[in-house]
């Protein structure tokens, strides 16, 4: 029983389920650029090598002559299948690609603008400002040394300082 409440504490785990719904989008996504390459990119590629099927471009390495990769493969005639090989190189280098852009927005999407993370409170007005601000914009107090400052001082009209310039 103890295996059992194991795995059902694994198998619930929140990077396991984001694992196999990957899983399943890649699955479907596998097909998708399997028709791309297979249906609409290597056709034009075919004509352009002289109406040439990419996927029964083959070497027999038999004695016997076969006009297609089928019929070798039904004779049962050793062969290397650069078309199939080239079919793949095609199929990795969208998925790559395609991979590599998705990972590149997602990147985008989750970076967070530096002023949502090096915001500052004013100790007198407790307006949100940058970090790196030495007064504050809305109450116009100066800042620079200011690090814990009580209560009732928040709530104390700041202090102008004019400095002769």
């Amino acid at each position: 029983m103890k295996i059992v409440e194991e795995f059902k504490e694994f198998a619930m785990r929140g990077n396991v389920i984001d694992m196999s719904i990957g899983v399943i989008i890649g699955t479907a996504f596998g097909k998708i650029v399997d028709s791309l390459v297979t249906d609409i990119m290597m056709p034009p590629l075919g004509v352009l090598m002289g109406n040439v099927n990419m996927s029964n471009l083959f070497i027999n390495l038999s004695n016997e002559e076969y006009k297609t990769l089928a019929e070798a493969e039904a004779h049962g005639a050793a062969t290397i299948n650069y078309g199939e090989f080239l079919d793949s190189i095609f199929h990795f280098a969208i998925i790559s690609f395609a991979t590599f852009v998705t990972i590149k927005q997602m990147n985008k999407l989750r970076k967070l603008p530096s002023d949502a993370i090096s915001k500052k409170s004013c100790p007198y007005c407790t307006t949100d400002i940058p970090n790196r601000a030495t007064r504050c914009p809305q109450c116009t107090s100066i800042l620079e040394g200011v690090e814990d400052i009580d209560e009732s001082s928040r709530l104390a009209t700041p202090k102008i300082t004019i400095k002769a310039g």
